[in-house]
C-alpha cells in the first residue's frame, strides 16, 4: 500500500556489463492425509444476525455478515488468535488501493460485501460467498463487482480463500495498484516471525516501533528501547522480509508461548503479477501476515491494473490456504518444518478441485505443456547446450519480455532441470506467449508463436532453442546476467543501524541504510573499474546509488576502464547492460577519452 521507495535514491542494481565485437470435471474434496486422516467432526455452519462462523473443530473462522470481513479465529480453544484491540472490522480483510481516473488521487478500501449466501454446505466441505454490486449511481466507489469466497474443510487445520473480481465492459476507466488479504494477530500471542530457513527471528512489537526513532522513511525505524533488550538497537523495517513470488509460499507467525503457528500458504503463482521475480511484503511487525496479489512496490507507480475505455476484465486472485499448527517441544523450528511440509502438499494438489466458483477451473479443466530448452551461443560452444535451471513460462501475449509487466492475466511457471526439460500443469485454456529467461545468460527469450492451451490435452513443443543477442565474442564482462546483484560487493551496514538477523550471509543486501555506504567508500571520487585487475566481487557496489551531499543527494557517475587490442575501425562493438531492477531512475552511457566523451543512445 505503502508508495515509499526501499531506497530514497536514484539508482539502478546489478549492472551486468559485455562488450562484442561485430562479426557478418466435477468437484471433489480431497482426501484428507495424514493427522487429517483421523477422526474429525464434520463442518458446521452457524449463522446469526451479525455474523456467521464455520467450525470443523479444530479451527473456527467468525465473519462479519454481510461484508465478509474477518473478526475471529480460534484454535483448539476459545481465544481469538486475531488481534482483539481492534475493531471486529481491521482484524482481517481483503484490500485494494485504487483510483478512478483522470482523478490521480488515490484509495484504501477493505472489500465488503453487501450480500451473504452459502454456495455449498456439506458435512465434509462448506463454502460461501459475500458479494458486492457495483452502483452505477456511487461515483465515488470504485467500478468492480467483487466476490469473496471462504473455504473449509472437514478435517483441515485452517481455511481457503479467494476472490472474484469483474469490471464489466462499458464501466468507467479505473486503476487498482494493491490487492492483498490481511490479517492482523494478537500482539501478545505471536513474537516470532519466519518467512525462509534462514529469515526468521524474535520480533518486535508495535510498541516498541512507537517508542522507537524513525529513519528516513517511516517504515524503518531504530529501536531504541524495546521490551525485549537484545532488540536494542537494530534497526525494523517491513521491506527487509520482501521476497520474491517464487520463493514466496509459505510465511507466517509463532507463538512460542503457546507453541503456535499461523501461516499464509500460497499454492500457486498463477494469480499474481509481474511473473516469478516481482518482489513483494510476506510478514512484518504487527504482528501482521499479508497474501499480495498485486501492488506496484519495487515496480513504481505505472505498475497495476489499468482498465481504459470500458474494457471487461475479470480475474481471480487465489485460493490461498491460512494454515495453523501447533507442537509441544516449544520450537520454532517444528512449527517452521511442519508449515513447509503443509506448503508442498497444498502445491501438490493445485489446482485444487474443490472451490464451486465456475470462474476456478479444476485439474480436469485445463492443460499442459511440455519441451526442452536450448541454448545456442557459438562463441560458448558450438553445439546447442541444455538450458539447465532456467525459468520458462506462459504469459498473457506480448512483446518480449512484456510478463513482467502483465498485471491483468495469469502466468504460469515452471524451471528446467538439469538437460534443459520442462513442463507446466495445471494451465487454465487460453491464448499465450512463451516466455524464459536463463540465469548466467544474457536476454529474454520468446517462443515465436502463440501457445493455445486446450483443456485437458497435452502439449508438446519438442527442442526450442534460444539464441542470446550477441554480436560477436565476449571481449570482457563485469558480473553475472541472473537478475540478481548477489555477485557484487554488498557492504555492511554502518554499526548503528543493525539487523543482527542479516549479519554474514547472502541476505545482507536486506540491511538498511547501505546506500549511504556508497559514500563512505567513495567519499570523493566515484567507482572506478579496471578490466583486468579489478574483481567485481569487491570492486563493483551492488547498486548504483546517489552520493550523500549535506542534506541532499547528488548523483554519481562510475567509470569502467579498458584496453582494447587490435581494434578494427570498420567493425561495430556492442555494449549490452543487464538491469536487475531499477526505480525513477535514468541512465547514461557515455564512452571515449575524458575531454572527448559521446553519449550513446540505446534501449535498456
Amino acid at each position: 500500500m505503502e508508495k515509499t521507495r526501499r531506497f530514497l535514491v536514484l539508482g539502478f542494481l546489478a549492472i551486468v556489463f559485455s562488450l562484442f565485437l561485430h562479426v557478418d470435471s466435477a468437484p471433489n474434496i480431497p482426501k484428507r492425509t495424514d493427522e487429517e486422516q483421523m477422526p474429525s467432526s464434520p463442518v458446521k455452519l452457524n449463522k446469526w444476525k451479525d455474523r456467521v462462523m464455520l467450525d470443523n473443530g479444530i479451527v473456527k473462522l467468525t465473519l462479519l455478515s454481510p461484508s465478509g470481513l474477518i473478526a475471529g479465529i480460534q484454535y483448539k480453544g476459545d481465544e481469538n488468535i486475531l488481534e482483539n484491540h481492534f475493531k471486529e472490522s481491521r482484524r482481517g480483510y481483503w484490500d485494494m488501493v485504487w483510483s478512478r481516473p483522470p482523478d490521480l488521487k488515490s484509495y484504501f478500501n477493505e472489500l465488503e460485501g453487501t450480500s451473504f449466501k452459502v454456495i455449498v454446505e456439506m458435512e465434509d466441505m462448506i463454502e460461501i460467498s459475500f458479494t458486492r454490486t457495483w452502483n452505477s449511481s456511487d461515483s465515488y466507489s470504485y467500478p468492480l463487482n467483487v466476490d469473496i469466497r471462504y473455504i473449509m474443510l472437514r478435517g483441515s487445520s485452517g481455511f481457503y480463500s479467494y476472490a472474484i473480481k469483474e469490471h464489466l465492459e462499458r464501466w468507467p476507466d479505473l486503476n487498482i495498484d494493491e490487492s492483498r488479504i490481511a490479517f492482523k494477530l494478537n500482539d501478545e500471542t505471536f513474537n516470532y516471525m519466519a518467512i525462509s530457513d534462514d529469515i526468521q527471528r524474535i520480533m518486535p512489537t508495535a510498541r516498541d516501533r512507537t517508542l522507537g526513532q524513525v529513519l528516513n522513511y517511516k517504515e524503518a525505524v531504530l529501536l531504541t528501547n524495546p521490551g525485549n533488550p537484545s532488540l536494542k538497537g537494530q534497526v525494523d523495517d517491513k521491506y527487509q522480509y520482501s521476497y520474491d513470488n517464487k520463493d514466496s509460499l509459505v510465511h507466517g507467525w509463532i507463538s512460542t508461548q503457546r507453541d503456535i503457528g499461523f501461516w499464509v500458504i500460497t499454492p500457486s503463482n498463477e494469480f499474481r503479477v509481474g511473473g516469478p521475480v516481482k518482489n513483494d511484503l510476506t510478514s512484518h511487525v504487527g504482528p501482521t501476515s499479508l497474501a499480495v496479489f498485486l501492488s506496484n512496490h519495487y515496480a513504481g507507480p505505472r505498475f497495476g491494473v489499468r482498465l481504459r475505455n470500458g474494457e471487461p476484465w475479470k480475474k481471480v486472485f487465489g485460493p490461498v490456504f491460512i494454515y495453523l499448527n501447533s507442537g509441544s517441544s516449544n520450537k520454532p523450528s517444528t512449527l517452521w518444518t511442519d508449515a513447509k511440509g503443509q506448503m508442498q502438499k497444498e502445491t501438490q494438489k493445485w489446482p485444487y478441485n474443490f472451490p464451486r466458483s465456475e470462474d476456478f477451473p479444476h485439474s480436469n479443466q485445463r492443460g499442459t505443456i511440455s519441451g526442452r530448452l536450448l541454448v545456442h551461443d557459438k562463441y560458448l560452444n558450438r553445439e546447442s547446450m541444455p538450458a539447465k535451471s532456467a525459468y520458462v513460462g506462459l504469459a498473457p501475449r506480448g512483446d518480449v519480455g512484456s510478463w513482467q509487466t502483465d498485471t491483468k492475466g495469469y502466468q504460469f511457471w515452471s524451471q528446467t532441470d538439469e538437460n534443459g526439460y520442462f513442463t507446466i500443469r495445471g494451465v487454465r485454456g487460453g491464448t499465450y506467449s512463451l516466455n524464459a529467461w536463463v540465469p548466467g545468460v544474457m536476454g529474454d527469450y520468446k517462443y515465436e508463436t502463440d501457445i493455445v492451451i486446450t483443456p485437458g490435452r497435452q502439449n508438446q513443443l519438442g527442442n526450442l532453442v534460444y539464441r542470446p543477442p550477441r554480436n560477436g565474442p565476449t571481449l570482457w564482462e563485469i558480473g553475472i546476467p541472473d537478475r540478481t546483484p548477489a555477485e557484487f560487493y554488498v557492504p555492511d551496514p554502518a554499526p548503528q543501524f543493525m539487523n543482527r538477523l542479516f549479519i554474514n550471509q547472502t541476505q545482507k543486501y536486506r540491511q538498511y541504510g547501505l546506500w549511504d555506504r556508497y559514500t563512505d567508500l567513495y567519499p570523493e571520487k566515484d567507482l572506478v573499474y579496471t578490466v583486468g585487475t579489478s574483481d567485481y566481487r569487491k570492486d563493483w557496489f551492488f547498486a548504483h546509488v546517489n552520493r550523500r551531499r549535506n542534506s541532499t543527494y547528488m548523483p554519481t557517475t562510475w567509470q569502467v576502464s579498458f584496453d582494447l587490442t587490435n581494434v578494427v575501425r570498420t567493425r561495430v562493438y556492442t555494449l549490452q547492460i543487464a538491469l536487475a531492477s531499477a526505480t525513477h531512475s535514468e541512465i547514461e552511457v557515455r564512452y571515449g577519452k575524458k575531454k572527448k566523451k559521446k553519449k550513446l543512445s540505446f534501449l535498456t
